[in-house]
């Protein structure tokens, strides 16, 4: 009897290792749990995955990453192997691709195809025995979204602790990833394409993706090298400096011939004065480049702005010969303006001021003919002290825009207008001053309107000054010299009486300013009122004011 009781139980053992297919034991290898952490080590979930490629590639649902600061995976052997990016996510269908660290790992075969409604699956989970337990199922549903991938209906007994396990074929191909199901004891389960979530990938963008952002976790760079220079340049105005200098170090490792990587790097370096290790990586992003004018461009600027913001570090081999060697080198190759523009520039930075006039004069003969260079050309001449030159300079710059003028030729009118006021044309430099108003009415203020009333005034358009200077009285109604230079202009076009107002404001605002009085008591005395008025004059001299004696004596006989 109990011999025929070992066969029986022989006989099933041997039916239920047969129920089993062959390829279980070894993808038992590729399943693996995954455990998420926040910034102070704290565990935030607990869920499974797969490997998917040699270097390390996995899958998992997305949701345990969601406030991780740190990832690792445990695979069957108990091995603990670090998350070291986030190849790619995706929310709706909770999914994620990511890398570890790992030496070696036995991946799992992507379906080529879905698996078909009515097909047999098996759902292989996560255990630490050779041998695990794969539990079969059925395809009960197919519904298809994106490029047509599939979601999956399964009818199975799967536990809760199944989620992001591997669905197979009866090749033992991934075709899914087990979804945690609504009921816990609903026998209906789901699974989402195993090849949608391999086919997740960062892009450009994806630093500024909600998904992403919502995990601390290092996302990987595209594969593609323009789609990575362009997270490379995202990365610098969004990421802090450490996750910027995180991404800049993937780049240059990743794609180690491409030069924006040594850019970015070598301006990194400059910012902590390593200007050594700049230099090297701006050398091997010429060497690298198969755009030489644009490294050696990258080169001249870099060196350019250290001499600008950070000359008071030494470092010898940067000067502004050697930028605007580079600047030149990128225009011997390319000969496109913007290079000779900086060459300009360095040069003017250098005080070399008729070199720089010199290849200003280059550009605005040819393609950069623009109110910018005319602009920086009369910079030059100013340096030089040839007024005559910056104004004909200035003049062109106005020209290149056409009237009625937009917003674009504000500052242009503007240093027209203070130019011709140092030259004393006083009437033009009002029509410019008036120009500017017109452009830009929010941005002016209380010395725009009296510099102009200055120049109104030695232009001898009084009530214009009159005007301005109570507009920068309205703006600053406590500036005294505003209220001198009124007062003083109301006395010399006889507007005495006005003349009194003011110089009473101001000794209010200032009682221990002579001023106040001197015009107070002119005004009085060319009034008539001389008693009064010498009795002001009296308290101006005693506050120190030098025109108070000559006036006293003047209106005292």
């Amino acid at each position: 009897m109990r011999q025929i009781l070992f066969a029986v139980l022989a006989m099933l053992a041997c039916v239920m290792a047969q129920a089993q297919p062959g390829w279980v034991k070894k993808a038992a290898r590729s399943v693996f749990t995954l455990k998420t952490f926040d910034a102070d080590g704290n565990l935030i979930a607990s869920s499974n995955g797969f490997f998917v490629g040699a270097d390390g590639e996995a899958l998992s649902g997305f949701a345990p990453f969601r406030g991780a600061a740190r990832a690792v995976v445990i695979d069957m052997k108990g091995r603990e192997m670090p998350v070291v990016s986030i190849i790619g996510a995706n929310s709706t269908y909770d999914v994620a691709k990511f890398r570890v660290s790992a030496k070696s790992v036995e991946p799992l075969a992507i379906a080529p195809a879905n698996a078909a409604e009515g097909s047999g699956v098996w759902i292989l989970p996560y255990a630490t025995k050779k041998s695990p337990d794969c539990l079969q199922g059925r395809v009960s549903k197919v519904e298809t979204f994106q490029q047509g991938y599939a979601y999956y209906t399964i009818g199975a007994e799967v536990p809760e602790s199944s989620t992001s396990c591997p669905v197979l074929n009866d090749d033992g191909e991934a075709v899914g990833l087990v979804q945690q199901p609504a009921d816990a004891a609903d026998t209906t389960n789901y699974a989402v394409s195993a090849a949608f979530a391999n086919s997740l990938t960062t892009n450009g963008l994806s630093i500024n993706d909600a998904t992403l952002k919502s995990t601390s976790i290092k996302k990987e760079l595209p594969e593609q090298l323009d789609q990575a220079v362009l997270m490379l340049y995202v990365a610098a105005s969004v990421l802090d400096s450490a996750g910027y200098a995180a991404i800049v170090d993937d780049f240059v490792a990743k794609f180690p011939s491409a030069p924006d990587g040594y850019v970015s790097r070598a301006q990194l370096l400059c910012g902590a004065a390593r200007f050594d290790e700049a230099d090297r990586d701006m050398e091997r992003a010429v060497d690298v480049a198969e755009k030489k004018d644009d490294a050696h461009f990258n080169y001249a600027k870099l060196i350019f702005q250290k001499l600008v913001y950070q000359d008071s570090i030494p470092y010898d081999k940067w000067t502004f010969d050697k930028a605007a060697a580079e600047a030149r080198a990128a225009y011997d190759i390319n000969p496109i303006g913007v290079y000779r523009q900086l060459e300009a520039q360095i040069r003017f930075a250098q005080r070399n001021y008729e070199e720089a006039y010199s290849l200003y004069s280059q550009l605005f003969a040819g393609e950069l003919r623009n109110a910018e260079t005319f602009f920086a050309a009369a910079r030059c001449k100013e340096m030089m002290g040839d007024s005559a030159a910056v104004l004909a300079l200035l003049d062109s710059a106005v020209c290149t825009f056409a009237k009625p003028y937009l917003k674009a030729a504000a500052p242009y009118l503007l240093a027209r207008a203070q130019t011709l006021l140092g030259m004393k044309q006083y009437r033009r430099a009002v029509l410019d001053f008036n120009e500017y108003e017109k452009l830009m009415p929010t941005e002016v203020n209380a010395n725009f309107y009296y510099i102009r009333a200055r120049a109104e005034t030695e232009g001898r358009i009084f009530q214009a000054a009159l005007n301005d200077y109570a507009m920068a009285l309205q703006k600053d109604p406590g500036n005294t010299l505003y209220l001198c230079e009124k007062a003083s202009l109301e006395i010399r076009v006889n507007l005495l009486d006005e003349a009194m107002a003011t110089s009473r404001q101001c000794i209010s605002v200032a009682p221990d300013l002579g001023e106040g009085y001197l015009f107070l008591g002119l005004a009085q005395c060319l009034k008539g009122d001389k008693d009064a008025g010498l009795q002001n004059l009296q308290k101006a001299k005693e506050l120190g004011d030098t025109q108070a004696q000559g006036l006293i004596e003047k209106y005292a006989m």
